[in-house]
């Protein structure tokens, strides 16, 4: 009888799934879709930012009739909401790595904007409220950002003049490139996310025209340089890049107040982990002799030398005085599967445990939290010999962690840095607080997976 009913072997199956489809009539490229739409996503919002804050504020307070404060509260996260999603998904087709980056300054723009309004009118509010509906606005928002991202490829169509062509080497993205009769067609970018083109070549009179139709059919366009930087997160330097405000300095306002925003942040970090790095300093004396902190020359902001402290994760007793160009460059490299690295030195890398005592650099102004990694003299003397205006990295404060970090890893050779260069010139040149916090979260991934640990 239990045969009948649920058939058997492969039969059994077979109905089984059947039976499956029918209940459940979505495959999973239905579901992926779904999160695509703007209904899934609103209801999304709604739960995530408006619901989930009331009922955290609930279990926090108690189970009371609803004031105004709160009612006017979860009004305001309601239309941040909708606000915010409305530009998110404008901005999402914004070609490249720093898209998520305008999430944050727009959310803290529309709430900002909403409690002045609230704060004007003389309308109570809660601050509890509006400030988890303020996070978990900008939570959402950033996992739709990554999601979506993983669910949708971009496409892109290329103009066929120029460089833009070059960049269908480029992975992880669908590239269409026009025919030379584009001018007929704009059906062909229609389906695609923004038009590529390379504005520094020469174009005809019919593309020209072609691009002026894209951009009033409000089909977006972008140069092939601005996409690049965007798709690889780094900056080719066959010359010195200016930044968006066309100019080779960093904001000086943002450089200003990074320093005194991490040195504070340093202050708060040494107190609460001084116990943790006496008790790390005490396992590396007791794994193997020699000092517990190792000192570095190294070459920090505006080219300045100064003295780098790292917990020591190898043998002690290597000459570091050596008067050889050549062994003093090798023993300044440290290379995979490193024989000098201890046991607790490799785990003590793969944590970044070791970078723990560079607080004190920061505390001194030496460096920041994020920033270009500081090389040693004798490396940063070789790669300048080898790579050009390979000192412009030094415009801003070396970083315990940095872009390069987060994207490429640990790297010496001569042609790894100069790919490291182009992460270290895309942060100079895009040089904000919205690019450090991502870098922050990336770090904080590195840690726990190892990426880059040598």
């Amino acid at each position: 009888m239990g045969s009948n009913l649920y058939g058997n072997g492969k039969s059994g199956g077979i109905v089984y799934v059947r039976f499956l489809k029918k209940v459940f009539p979505f495959t999973t490229k239905d579901l992926l879709n779904l999160t695509l739409r703007l209904r899934f996503q609103l209801l999304g919002g709604v739960f995530v930012a408006v619901i989930l804050p009331l009922l955290l504020h609930l279990s926090f307070f108690g189970l009371q009739p609803m004031s105004n404060g709160q009612t006017n509260s979860l009004v305001v996260a309601g239309l941040g909401l909708i606000i915010g999603h409305y530009f998110f998904r404008k901005l999402n087709i914004y070609p490249g790595l720093l898209g998520g980056t305008y999430i944050i300054p727009l959310l803290s723009i529309i709430f900002a904007i909403m409690l002045f309004l609230l704060l004007f009118l003389r309308l109570d509010y809660s601050r509890s409220l509006l400030g988890m509906s303020y996070v978990f606005t900008n939570m959402w928002l950033f996992g739709l950002y990554y999601w979506t991202g993983r669910v949708r490829r971009k496409s892109f169509a290329i103009v066929p003049v120029g460089r833009a062509a070059l960049l269908m080497s480029i992975p992880d993205v669908d590239w269409v490139l026009l025919p030379d009769n584009g001018v007929k067609s704009q059906g062909l970018a229609k389906n695609c996310d923004a038009v590529i083109v390379d504005f520094n070549a020469e174009m005809g009179g019919k593309w020209q025209n072609y691009l002026a139709s894209c951009a009033l059919m409000g089909i977006p366009v972008f140069d092939q340089r601005h996409l690049r930087e965007g798709l690889t997160g780094k900056v080719r330097i066959n010359h010195i890049s200016e930044n968006t405000l066309g100019t080779l300095d960093p904001n000086a306002f943002y450089m200003k107040c990074k320093m005194v925003l991490d040195r504070l942040l340093a202050v708060v970090v040494a107190i609460l982990l001084f116990p943790v790095m006496l008790i790390v300093a005490a396992l590396i004396k007791l794994d193997s002799p020699g000092p517990a902190l190792f000192r570095q020359l190294r070459v920090g902001y505006r080219g300045r030398p100064f003295v780098c402290y790292k917990f020591r994760t190898m043998t002690a007793g290597v000459a570091e005085d050596v008067r050889d160009m050549a062994q003093s460059l090798q023993l300044a490299k440290t290379m995979t599967n490193d024989a000098r690295i201890t046991k607790l030195g490799r785990v003590l890398r793969t944590l970044r445990i070791d970078e723990l005592p560079q607080i004190f650099n920061i505390l001194k102004g030496e460096m920041s939290w994020i920033g270009p990694r500081p090389e040693a003299g004798v490396l940063s003397t070789w790669y300048e010999k080898e790579l050009p205006f390979y000192n412009y990295r030094h415009v801003v404060r070396p970083g315990i962690s940095g872009w390069a970090q987060v994207c490429q890893g640990h790297v010496v050779e001569v042609g790894d840095v100069r790919e490291k260069l182009e992460y270290d010139f895309y942060y100079i040149k895009n040089f904000s607080p919205w690019l450090d916090i991502i870098i922050l979260l990336l770090t904080i991934k590195t840690m726990f997976t190892g990426f880059g640990a040598k």
